[in-house]
């Protein structure tokens, strides 16, 4: 471990940035689905830079894409005309399902959520928003105050009014011993029960799957369900596509299509996957909504050239190559192979998830009670043997998170469950 790192990482950075690991490793590079870190040490990646790394590390398309736009210009703003911004915008907007859809680009996920916030409250003239319990949405003001896990919002302050629903973890609350059919209809009446004692709010913001509540997620349909409740309110249904957009989930390339029988969202936003790490996040919505602010507004960074480069390459390789398709069937074997290694280890609680977006929540054995020591040393067991993975979840981080690189290949697959076999079977 480099120590002298990380005496300089803890003098001049934030005690609340933690770091993963008893000894912290220092990633030097990548390649395909495999990374390096500072002493020479090969680790199969199966968290991708928290789901940032979509298609693979070093991908040469990308790469190649992002020196050539480096060699004519790196950024001009958005006070400019800017060719790459326009061609990934007209992509995704195709893409997003969303008709007369406008994208406008950020950096993060975060930020595209606090512009989706920002959008939905102005159209709406109203600062209450439904959320989801257990939900993640960022780490600015706005998004700390409608995130609905208390282990990543550090303020009860906000700008906004967050009234929470059910219906994001189907294996815990009130409704957990329902059928899928029954735990639907329970959550729409909670919903509509809620909506009968307060103003009507702006939106309702979801992820199709929860990231970092451990990968958990609705039956099909809920959203579907709460559209015609929201429909009849006119609020609007914004999808939180930053970890389950691009074909992550294998069944669709959105999260949402999961619950779109009503027709898209009014909004998604996105980030990690599509720069495959560069700094590219964003909103799509319908132009009225888009269109609806009456001040000026810019991004100085949002959709600079390089970072567009970047998207239009990675995004062309991942159609090109269906890496959803790939996610679907490599992901739906993967989680079979979890589920029969688990099956004999008494901490675990549910294997869950959809295509490379799979969670092991681990609980003290014979109880729904979080065993957050038990994630931890799995987590440092797959390290020792080669494998990085993250960790989430409510109910005090009950989870580990297995999200791959979309191009892992049945061999890896097969490699990375092994280490992870070993890992939990090594629990007392």
């Amino acid at each position: 471990m480099n120590r002298d790192l990380l005496g300089r990482h803890r003098s001049v950075l934030p005690d609340w940035l933690a770091l993963y690991y008893d000894e912290p490793l220092e990633i030097t590079h990548g390649e395909g689905r495999y990374v390096w870190d500072s002493e020479g040490n090969r680790y199969l990646d199966f968290f991708g830079g928290i789901l940032t790394t979509l298609t693979a590390h070093a991908l040469p398309e990308v790469t190649k894409a992002v020196g050539e736009q480096a060699g004519r210009i790196v950024h001009s703003s958005t006070l400019y005309l800017n060719r790459p911004m326009v061609e990934l915008a007209e992509r995704i907007a195709q893409l997003s399902g969303i008709p007369d859809a406008r994208v406008f680009f950020t950096t993060s996920g975060t930020e595209a959520n606090d512009t989706a916030l920002l959008l939905a409250t102005t159209y709406r003239r109203s600062n209450t928003v439904l959320a989801m319990r257990n939900s993640y949405h960022g780490r600015s003001f706005s998004s700390v105050g409608i995130t609905g896990n208390r282990g990543w919002s550090p303020t009860s302050l906000s700008p906004l009014q967050t009234l929470y629903v059910h219906g994001g973890v189907r294996s815990r609350g009130p409704y957990a011993q329902l059928g899928d059919a029954e735990f639907v209809a329970a959550c729409v009446e909670d919903l509509e029960d809620l909506l009968g004692h307060t103003r009507p709010p702006a939106a309702l913001i979801a992820e199709p799957v929860q990231g970092v509540g451990g990968f958990t997620s609705p039956p099909d349909g809920l959203y579907a369900a709460f559209r015609e409740v929201l429909d009849a309110h006119g609020i609007l249904w914004i999808s939180d596509e930053v970890q389950t957009g691009w074909g992550r989930t294998g069944d669709h390339f959105w999260g949402w299509q999961a619950h779109g029988r009503n027709g898209p969202p009014d909004m998604l936003t996105f980030a990690k996957g599509i720069g495959n790490g560069m700094s590219v996040g964003g909103v799509v919505a319908r132009a009225e909504i888009m269109n609806c602010l009456n001040a000026n507004s810019l991004s100085t960074f949002g959709g600079t050239q390089i970072t567009m480069a970047a998207g239009l390459a990675n995004l062309t390789h991942l159609l090109e190559h269906d890496l959803q398709g790939n996610a679907r069937r490599v992901g739906g074997m993967l989680i079979e192979r979890l589920r029969s290694a688990a099956a004999q280890v008494p901490q675990v609680r549910e294997v869950r998830g959809r295509g490379l977006m799979i969670g092991i929540e681990l609980t003290e054995p014979g109880t729904d009670e979080a065993d957050p020591r038990a994630v931890s040393a799995v987590l440092e067991a797959a390290r020792d043997a080669g494998l990085l993975i993250g960790k989430g979840g409510g109910h005090n981080t009950s989870a580990l998170r297995i999200a791959p690189p979309l191009s892992l290949t049945v061999a890896e697959a097969e490699e990375g469950a092994a280490i992870l076999e070993r890992a939990l079977r090594s629990l007392p």
